[in-house]
């Protein structure tokens, strides 16, 4: 059951017409929902019979949400196009419309170019996670806790780790970000927690004395007398105390018993009630009709999500939640994005939705990352298990999975197209699986110059929206008549382009200025205990079974160092640099390791002098392109054949061109 609660209507943009969409208005509000924790679609939800209920015993949770639709919907398209978000924050405004970041889009600028309104796509932001706490114009989702039939707290182990990348804060939160809901320690005792730090991954844990560090926050304020400021350590259930300070360049580890877990899972159950609402009801459970317009209105449904919402959407696929409560098809078609071959740790007692997933350096034996990682039903070899991300052929969605070079390094991706042992997978009919070659994880649509932070090289700007565009395109032509998108772009292992990471080293050139990383994220076989796929943890950390047990491959590079296989975006095509899916991490910072998400760039030399003078392996720009006017032409050269192949929209020739020629003033050397 389902009840809108709307607060706000208002213009879009201030009234902007979208081609013959027209104008936009966008609605705000709060949707409740009531959920029967014993009907058939709730089967499976960790800790959901310890939910309280309403006197007609159905579980109440509430979201916020934002919805864009065309004033006249009859001039739309009847798509709704759902984004996932990112940790309660709005994401693909700027990704599918090179538009201004914001949670709250009113203006032009969060229109950007208008690719989805002048598509004709209602639009809508809803929550789904449930621990974000509000502030900076997140959705929030309000979620019950877990509590035993004789009302006194479920408790249980808690792990958070902390990655100390910057300043040396003496106070974390227990929940590891400012964002999010901790789950409150049981004793305030040090002694019954334990606090580790180690300088990598898997180095041995080395104990912090109890004595060294408390449940506690620091606060500061006026003094009593108004001279100067004070501070005092407040007892905190939610917060740990480091008088001496954390030290940059460890990772600490804090393991305590906790309680109060939240129903995560119930995630799922909301995204799936609220998205079918919109697809099929006329009106809500209160008789309020529909915003959309109710039955057929919208025809298909799409969702996005990048990164951690990427994994949530492999996820709830996984878990059988694109059925809804009738059987009906929720999503038509998804789009995860940079989710690597994770999915979610949601359905778990203590679950933290905000934690990433494991990379090389940072929590690095998540259990986000475990069997089954292919769309395809495949056999463990290390467990024997057989089991596929899709196994419901009646209610599984079309899937465009795409993934960019740092999710090979970092998040394990060449698993979502081999087995467990590193041999290509025959991809299901209705998945297509697409490298963005030699681009980074975030490749933030309005990157300006490169950076470094704590990083060797500078940090990778491949920019990357306008395959965006393409692909919804492609999704909605196949959704709508059945016609194909362009076939997967991997690298494969039988035609020696997906290779490991002894034989990329080999074929990398030798690039005097470049720091090179250690290895890739191999992905060892952990125990997590026996219950793990009931939604509990109860072995923290993990016990290590086999170390690197699964196969991890990279994608194999040209001469310049740049991926061979995959969709190349302009800029890799026609490049100014070696850009790679990693970077790596500087001394003092776990050096060697790879950082994060980051990805490189690495430029070119100049002229042929330059190229001579430092032995670069590469071609010099100039040797290259000749002059700006031939760097012009590659890049129009590149942009045509993504369009020929479907990969890239006629729109978008003229943005890139345009980019390149600024892109080339800021950062390059090319002169007229």
């Amino acid at each position: 059951m389902i009840t809108i609660d709307i607060t706000e209507t208002s213009q879009f943009a201030y009234g902007m017409e979208f081609d013959d969409v027209g104008a936009y208005e966008k609605i705000k509000g709060r949707i409740h929902f009531a959920i029967d924790p014993k009907a058939p679609g709730q089967a499976g939800i960790t800790d959901i019979e310890l939910a309280s209920v309403n006197a007609q015993g159905l579980i109440e949770c509430s979201s916020d949400f934002c919805l864009l639709k065309p004033i006249d919907m009859a001039k739309g398209n009847r798509r709704l196009f759902y984004d996932y978000g990112n940790r309660g924050n709005a994401r693909a405004l700027q990704f599918f419309n090179d538009a201004a970041g914001s949670n709250d889009p009113t203006t032009p600028e969060h229109a950007g170019n208008g690719f989805l309104f002048r598509r004709g796509y209602s639009f809508l932001l809803a929550a789904w996670q449930g621990d974000i706490y509000r502030g900076g114009g997140r959705y929030t989702l309000d979620l019950p806790t877990a509590i035993q039939p004789d009302g006194s707290p479920v408790t249980g182990r808690v792990r958070t780790e902390y990655v100390m990348d910057g300043a040396c804060n003496d106070t974390l939160p227990v929940s590891g970000f400012t964002s999010t809901r901790g789950h409150p320690t049981v004793s305030m005792d040090t002694t019954q927690a334990k606090l580790t730090k180690r300088q990598y991954a898997n180095d041995k844990r080395q104990l912090i004395d109890p004595s060294d560090w408390m449940f506690a926050r620091k606060e500061s304020g006026h003094g009593l007398d108004g001279q100067g400021t004070e501070t005092a350590l407040v007892p905190s259930t939610l917060h740990i105390h480091m008088p001496s300070g954390f030290d940059a360049g460890w990772i600490y580890e804090l393991v305590y018993e906790g309680q109060d877990p939240l129903v995560m899972g119930l995630g799922h159950v909301v995204v799936r009630d609220l998205i079918s609402f919109f697809k099929y009801d006329d009106v809500d459970s209160s008789g309020a009709p529909n915003p959309l317009g109710g039955t057929h209105a919208i025809e298909k449904a799409y969702s996005w999500g990048r990164s951690q919402t990427g994994r949530a959407i492999r996820d709830g696929l996984y878990l059988g939640f694109n059925a809804d409560a009738k059987g009906r098809q929720v999503f038509d078609g998804v789009m995860p994005h940079v989710a690597g071959a994770g999915r979610m740790g949601l359905n778990h007692r203590f679950a933290s939705g905000t934690s990433p997933a494991g990379q090389m350096y940072e929590t690095h034996d998540n259990p986000a990352d475990r069997f089954p990682f292919a769309y395809s039903m495949t056999t463990d070899h290390v467990t024997g298990k057989t089991d596929g991300i899709l196994k419901h052929p009646d209610t599984d969605p079309l899937v465009l999975h795409t993934q960019t070079a740092t999710e090979y390094w970092q998040r394990r991706g060449s698993l979502v197209h081999t087995d467990s042992q590193g041999n290509d997978l025959d991809i299901p009919e209705n998945v297509r699986i697409y490298l963005w070659s030699s681009s980074q994880h975030y490749a933030d649509p309005n990157a300006d110059r490169p950076k470094r932070g704590i990083c060797k090289n500078d940090i990778n700007i491949v920019r990357t929206s306008m395959l965006f565009r393409a692909m919804l395109d492609a999704m909605d032509a196949w959704a709508t008549n059945g016609t194909p998108p362009p076939d997967s772009r991997i690298p494969n292992k039988s035609d020696g382009t997906l290779v490991d990471f002894k034989t990329w080293k080999s074929s990398f050139p030798n690039i005097q200025c470049a720091s090179l990383p250690d290895g890739l994220n191999e992905l060892s076989h952990f125990d997590f205990g026996a219950d793990i796929e009931t939604g509990i943890l109860p072995k923290f950390p993990p016990k290590l079974i086999t170390l690197n047990a699964y196969t991890v491959l990279v994608p194999v590079v040209d001469a310049d160092g740049n991926d061979l296989a995959g969709v190349r975006a302009p800029m890799v095509s026609a490049p100014l640099a070696t850009y790679t899916g990693w970077n790596v991490r500087s001394t003092g910072f776990g050096e060697g390791a790879q950082h994060w998400f980051s990805g490189s760039m690495i430029p070119f030399p100049f002229k042929r002098a330059e190229q001579q003078r430092s032995g670069d392996p590469r071609l010099s720009v100039l040797e290259r392109y000749l002059d700006k006017a031939g760097y012009a032409n590659a890049i129009k050269t590149a942009c045509d054949a993504l369009v020929a192949d479907a990969l890239m929209l006629e729109e978008d020739v003229e943005r890139c061109c345009e980019y390149a020629e600024n892109w080339d003033r800021k950062r390059s050397r090319i002169s007229e």
